[in-house]
């Protein structure tokens, strides 16, 4: 028997849907028959033991299957068409906010234009606002400075695919002509701000950061590009992000940490963090599945929001993961995180996963009510920003927070992860079959490929019980969060961001403290599940009683 003939038998019996089931390469109709002793030997592969009777029934049923596999991967799948399964995060009996208020972000107090005009770098959206509202700069003279700053940096950070230039300065311009009207539209308007490069735009590549998709154009603007130019905010760039949403490299190369450029930034939204930390730009969108925004938010002591699953259309965006992709936005603080999302969240009318729910912020909200948990084990372990840690514990102690000790669920997250490789498998099928995977800069074991690879082997079956495990997961966070609203957690311990990532629960993470070598450290805050409104005033309430987000690397 031909090895590629064990290794595509082998798939038959393991993976009985269009999730999993796949060959590594093209076959000819011509197909050798599946055989007893091929079923034999693929058993041990998904730890299951049949009788000779039980196989020999079977081979009829799996050479069906093959040919029905054949005829389906005849057909083209395009990366946006998601499949008939929506996820819903919802736990049994969980009832939306239903009244909706105006967002009422902090008054900026007084802010004038600097002397040296390199401080406007690290400015934030609020305070860059202010400037143009009170048109003592033009979003023009802002985008050119933004546009120069990429041009001197970004290829020292390898942050940058592509510069959007004029199409910046045609949405400045005009940007300008409307605040010169009195048609202000709000906090964003004449805002230059960046996209991770797998969010569609209109007349430039995206391309995924992958070597196969460097050239890809497509001509449709993603939902949140849509809804941040009607915002009228200004998109001078699309960033860098690990190839197909992966870590920090990239088919141009290792996107850099602006704090130490000898470290990568982290990933998947490389760029978007780099670029932000960097005073590139004021703050940029970047997506999370299991840590992309996070991690590279960590690394780079940028402030991070991780909507709720279903807050924020996805149309238009790469599918890694349907029922674990989100996007949010990167920035230079908790409120200007707010910000962005209150203009990017809600229904569009294409991705079905999104449920409509009130985002109901208010910068003067007080803390008294919010109740605030903390993951009392997570912290209790010894790791290297203990120190930092503790002291934000104890900082929310000085602000009255009477913190509540909490635990995860006691089930196995990190095993049900292999849900994202069944799910990313499937939307690059095409790539893995076509041999186009030996393009990706990376080939190591834990990366895509081979990724993409083994996922052939994982039953349908298995995949549907995770996702059944998955619920069991959902239930039992809504029982431990019944009282309360927020909890705290280091930013990777305790298992707490695999847990949340698979639940769907949203974070900010933002950062607590410099490393000893000097590199930034963070804190994450879970909130309830469409619960952003008392997750960001309590992230702002220790954000504003610290220092650590006016901490910048000097660029």
């Amino acid at each position: 028997m031909s090895r590629k003939l064990y290794r595509y038998s082998l798939l038959l019996l393991c993976c009985a849907s269009s999730f999993a089931l796949g060959a590594f390469f093209h076959r000819s109709a011509d197909q050798s028959p599946i055989t007893a002793a091929i079923v034999r030997q693929a058993q041990n592969l998904i730890g299951l033991e049949f009788t000779p009777v039980e196989i020999d029934s079977m081979l009829t049923g799996l050479e069906e299957q093959r040919t029905s596999y054949e005829k389906l991967r005849a057909l083209p799948l395009s990366n946006d068409i998601a499949p008939a399964l929506v996820f819903n995060p919802l736990p049994v009996g969980f009832q939306l906010e239903k009244e909706r208020n105006p967002f009422k972000a902090s008054d900026p107090g007084k802010v004038v234009l600097p002397k040296n005009r390199n401080e406007l770098a690290f400015y934030t959206v609020n305070q860059l606002a202010h400037l143009l509202r009170t048109r003592q700069i033009t979003s023009v003279e802002l985008t050119r400075f933004f546009l120069e700053r990429l041009k001197t940096h970004s290829a020292k950070l390898e942050c940058t695919v592509t510069l959007t230039e004029e199409l910046a300065m045609k949405q400045a311009q005009r940007a300008d002509d409307e605040i010169k009207a009195g048609k202000y539209r709000g906090l964003l308007h004449g805002i230059p701000y960046g996209a991770k490069d797998l969010l569609a735009t209109k007349g430039y590549k995206t391309t995924w950061g992958a070597t196969p998709y460097k050239d890809q154009i497509i001509e449709a603007d993603a939902t949140v590009i849509q809804k941040l130019e009607a915002a009228g905010a200004v998109l001078v760039a699309k960033l860098t992000l690990g190839a197909l949403a992966m870590g920090d490299v990239w088919f141009g190369g290792m996107t850099r940490n602006p704090w130490d450029i000898k470290r990568g930034s982290s990933g998947s939204s490389a760029g978007s963090a780099s670029a932000v930390a960097a005073g590139l730009m004021p703050f940029a969108i970047g997506t999370e599945t299991l840590g992309s925004i996070v991690s590279p938010s960590n690394e780079c002591g940028t402030t991070g929001l991780r909507p709720t699953f279903g807050r924020v259309s996805r149309s238009g965006a790469m599918a890694l993961s349907w029922s674990m992709d989100k996007i949010g936005p990167i920035a230079r603080d908790v409120e200007d995180c707010a910000i962005v999302f209150n203009a990017i969240y809600g229904p569009d009318g294409k991705d079905q996963s999104v449920i409509d729910a009130p985002f109901n912020y208010d910068a003067q909200r007080k803390l008294n009510g919010i109740r605030v948990g903390y993951l009392k084990k997570a912290f209790e372990g010894d790791y290297p920003t203990k120190a930092n840690d503790q002291a934000t514990l104890q900082k929310l102690k000085d602000l009255g927070i009477q913190l509540i000790p909490l635990e995860l669920p006691d089930l196995p997250a990190s095993d049900m992860s292999f849900i994202i490789d069944v799910e990313s498998a499937a939307a690059f099928d095409e790539l893995t079959r076509s041999n186009q995977d030996d393009l990706l800069t990376s080939q190591k074991k834990n990366d895509w490929p081979t990724i993409f690879r083994v996922a052939r082997f994982i039953p349908a079956v298995e995949y549907i019980q995770a996702n059944r495990h998955r619920s069991r997961l959902i239930e039992q966070m809504a029982g431990k969060m019944k009282d309360i609203d927020v909890y705290v957690s280091p930013s990777f311990g305790g298992g707490n961001l695999m847990v949340t990532n698979l639940t769907g629960h949203p974070c900010v993470v933002l950062p607590n403290g410099l490393r000893p070598t000097g590199t930034p450290s963070s804190i994450t805050f879970m909130g309830q599940l469409f619960g952003e409104d008392k997750l960001l005033t309590v992230a702002k309430a220790y954000q504003k009683a610290t220092d650590f987000h006016l901490k910048h690397p000097v660029w």
